[in-house]
C-alpha cells in the first residue's frame, strides 16, 4: 500500500483497534517533518526562491503528495516558518536567559537579544528570506506565520525589561513599547543587511554593536531614573 495513503474504512472496520490510528498519525507527523526538511534543504540549494518542482526533487517525491500533506503551498510555507519560528525564539530566549542569569547588565541583554537574532541569519540567510519574503505564496499580513515569532519574542524581552525596571503598575507599557521597538528595529535591519552584497556588508559584531547602542542611548535614563526610586 502506498505509504501516503490512509487505510480504507473497510480495512479499519474490519482491524481490531490496536493502535493503527495512531501508528498512521505519528507515521503522517514524521511524513511531514520529512517534506520540511527537504524543504528547507532546497532552499538551501536553490535559494529562497526555490520553486515547487525544485521541493518535489529533493523530497524524491512530486508535487501531488506534497499537496496532500499541506493541502497548497500556503500550508507547506506555514510549516516550514513554524520550524525556523522555533529556531529564533529557542535562540533569542536562550541568549536572554543565559545573561539575565550570568549577572549581565541591562545593556548585555540587549547586545546578547541581537546578537542572537543576526546570527541565525547570517548562519542560513536564505530560509530566512523564505520565511520573511514569502515567495512561494501571497498571504494577508493577518496571516503572517512570522507575526507570531516577533509577539513571543517581544513577551519575553517585555519580561526581562520588566525585571530590570523593578516593576511598577505603570512600567509594563513602557517596557513592551521598548521591546516592540527593539524587536522591530533588529528586524528591519537585518532585512536590510541581507539585501547588502555580501563583500560591502558591515561585520555582524559591528552591526549589533550599533544598535545596541542606539537602544542602550534610550534605555539608560529610564533605568537609571528607576534605580533612584
Amino acid at each position: 500500500m502506498d505509504d501516503d495513503v490512509a487505510p480504507t474504512a473497510s480495512t479499519t472496520r474490519t482491524a481490531p483497534r490496536d493502535g493503527r490510528d495512531a501508528r498512521w498519525e505519528r507515521h503522517r507527523e514524521e511524513r511531514r517533518a520529512g517534506l520540511v526538511d527537504a524543504t528547507i534543504r532546497a532552499i538551501r540549494k536553490h535559494g529562497a526562491g526555490v520553486g515547487m518542482d525544485d521541493i518535489a526533487a529533493e523530497a524524491g517525491t512530486s508535487k501531488t503528495v506534497i499537496y496532500r500533506h499541506f493541502d497548497d503551498k500556503a500550508g507547506l510555507y506555514r510549516a516550514v516558518a513554524h520550524r525556523i519560528d522555533g529556531r529564533v525564539v529557542g535562540n533569542v530566549g536562550a541568549a536572554m536567559g543565559l545573561s539575565s542569569t550570568s549577572h549581565g547588565d541591562t545593556r548585555e541583554l540587549v547586545a546578547s537579544t541581537v546578537d542572537a537574532y543576526l546570527a541565525l541569519v547570517e548562519s542560513d540567510t536564505e530560509v530566512y528570506r523564505f520565511v520573511v519574503n514569502r515567495p512561494l505564496v501571497d498571504l494577508p499580513l493577518a496571516d503572517d506565520p512570522v507575526g507570531g515569532t516577533v509577539d513571543q519574542v517581544t513577551d519575553q524581552l517585555t519580561g526581562l525589561l520588566l525585571a530590570s525596571l523593578s516593576a511598577t503598575a505603570t512600567d509594563h507599557s513602557r517596557a513592551r513599547t521598548w521591546a516592540i521597538a527593539l524587536v522591530g528595529s533588529v528586524r528591519a535591519v537585518a532585512d536590510d543587511w541581507l539585501a547588502t552584497p555580501e563583500s560591502e556588508r558591515a561585520p555582524r559584531e559591528m552591526v549589533v554593536e550599533a544598535l545596541t547602542e542606539l537602544a542602550w542611548h534610550g534605555l539608560e535614563p529610564a533605568l537609571t531614573r528607576t534605580e533612584g526610586r
